[in-house]
């Protein structure tokens, strides 16, 4: 097998120790893109949770309908992670990183223009293929960008995750009640579009390209796998968990797993090379995000029924409200995230990682005794506290993941590590509504609806509680990390 390696040519570049050449103004360039790409795609994604009813509504479909409007661009993203990654290690990742961003900007230039139903389900789906653009952009960055800018610049992308969410929530709300929920993806199309053609002018090709065969058993198995697990989940806090449906679905997912490792073991090309994937860094960076993923879903949501429902159980906050509340996790994990990249060189990952997951869980079992006792402003101060832990585990683990696996295979790497990440957070929302459903009163109000089920403070101590066990488990596991930057050097 024959590996293209490419050298960019330019006057403003550095040698790193092994004899690589990175060019430091384009670095500069290609970091606002993918800086900024994160803090579009998740306030495209946050604006529309509080439109879903009125798009109900609008197109006269029940609840469950509705919430496949949002689980049909995380299935087809799902699968779109680790085609594309792999694809981009064939075909080049600026490429790959391109064709999924036109995907994404197809998606939400239609879903402003959706006439039905299934017009949303179909260009909701085509976002879904954009959703690549992650992995595939941090590859480009992992290869492209000089090493010892690496760390600091994906702390940078980690976080703009969480301001994008924060900026979406009262924005979204605003302009759906005001202007309609179609205009919020009209008011972000043209800037999706902009991207695109900004990416297509500064990016550039990925300098390792491996040429090989598409692994098509791999692809069937895998989406036998993915979709029927995800449905399950999604599904599970409505119709039930040992539903007939749920557990058949859970079945053929997974025997479809036992294929699909079965297949990939023996393939000369695989889609998710089980080798890269169950390494010991690599396994661990894996397992961690999803089990992040997931605590951090469970949280986030008992946060937001927190902020929102009417006293004595939650602070009876707005949508907007919320979102202002919010803005202080947002602005310290934009601090914290560059700054820890910075030092993760000189002080190790390992230590990070171990910090990260320590905070989380002590704050999270504070949340667990006080999050209903709280005040306003402390219960605000738990959540910045926690959310600090958070991207520091984050910042560690995808870090842990880039330097761990030979540049040639990235993309399916990052790849995989994005079908682990959606899972878990499909996971999180999941058994939250459960736990929420489980744990409930209905209460009176004086305005239609007249009668609502909300959760009760018992229900919030066992989501706190249980993201909480995730931290502790994740902070045991950072100990079993083999430090990538033993000798004080990025490469």
């Amino acid at each position: 097998m024959q590996i293209y390696v490419r050298y960019p040519h330019a006057r403003n570049y550095v040698v790193n120790p092994m004899g690589e050449h990175y060019d430091l103004k384009y670095a500069k360039k290609a970091t606002a893109i993918f800086v900024l790409l994160p803090l579009l795609v998740m306030y495209t994604e946050a604006v529309l949770i509080p439109s879903l009813p009125t798009i109900q509504k609008d197109f006269n479909i029940t609840p469950s309908d509705a919430s496949w409007i949002l689980s049909i661009y995380l299935l087809v993203g799902t699968v779109s992670v680790a085609v594309m990654g792999k694809l981009g290690d064939m075909f080049g990742k600026r490429r790959m990183f391109l064709i999924a961003l036109m995907f994404y900007t197809i998606g939400v230039t239609f879903n402003g223009f959706a006439e039905s139903y299934q017009w949303l389900l179909i260009s909701r789906g085509l976002q879904g293929i954009g959703m690549a653009i992650f992995p595939l952009g941090f590859s480009l960055v992992r290869e492209e960008f000089p090493p010892e800018m690496v760390p600091e610049v994906q702390g940078l992308i980690s976080a703009m995750f969480a301001v994008g969410m924060v900026i979406a929530l009262p924005l979204g709300a605003y302009i759906s009640q005001n202007y309609g929920w179609r205009w919020t993806y009209h008011s972000v199309a043209p800037f999706v579009f902009l991207m695109l053609i900004i990416s297509y002018l500064v990016v550039r090709e990925s300098r390792y390209i491996t040429p090989s065969k598409f692994d098509w058993k791999g692809l069937i198995f895998l989406v036998f796998f993915v979709v029927p697990a995800l449905v399950a989940v999604t599904r599970a806090p409505t119709v039930g968990w040992t539903d007939i449906q749920t557990l058949s679905l859970f079945g053929i997912s997974g025997v479809s797993l036992i294929a699909l490792i079965f297949v990939e073991r023996r393939a000369s090309s695989p889609l998710i090379p089980m080798d890269v994937i169950s390494s010991r860094n690599p396994i661990i960076a894996n397992l961690g995000i999803m089990l992040a993923a997931f605590g951090m879903q469970m949280m986030s949501q008992a946060n937001t029924y927190i902020f929102q429902m009417p006293a004595p159980y939650g602070f009876g906050k707005t949508v907007l409200e919320t979102g202002l509340l919010m803005t202080p996790t947002a602005v310290v994990m934009l601090i914290v995230a560059p700054i820890v990249g910075k030092f993760m060189p000189k002080i190790g990952v390992r230590f990070f990682a171990s910090l990260g997951a320590a905070l989380a869980f002590v704050g999270l079992i504070v949340m667990a005794e006080y999050a209903t006792k709280a005040s306003l402003w402390e219960f605000v101060a738990m959540t910045v506290f926690v959310s600090v832990g958070i991207i520091l585990m984050n910042v560690s683990l995808i870090n842990v993941l880039i330097f761990s696996v030979e540049r040639r295979k990235m993309g399916v790497a990052t790849g995989a590590n994005s079908l682990f990440r959606n899972f878990g957070a499909t996971w999180g929302p999941a058994i939250a509504g459960t736990v929420m459903n489980t744990y409930s009163t209905v209460i009176a109000l004086k305005v239609p609806p007249y009668y609502i089920r909300i959760p009760t403070s018992n229900a919030y101590t066992i989501l706190f509680t249980g993201s909480a066990i995730v931290f502790l488990c994740l902070s045991l596991l950072a100990f079993f990390i083999r430090e990538i930057f033993r000798n004080k050097k990025v490469s």
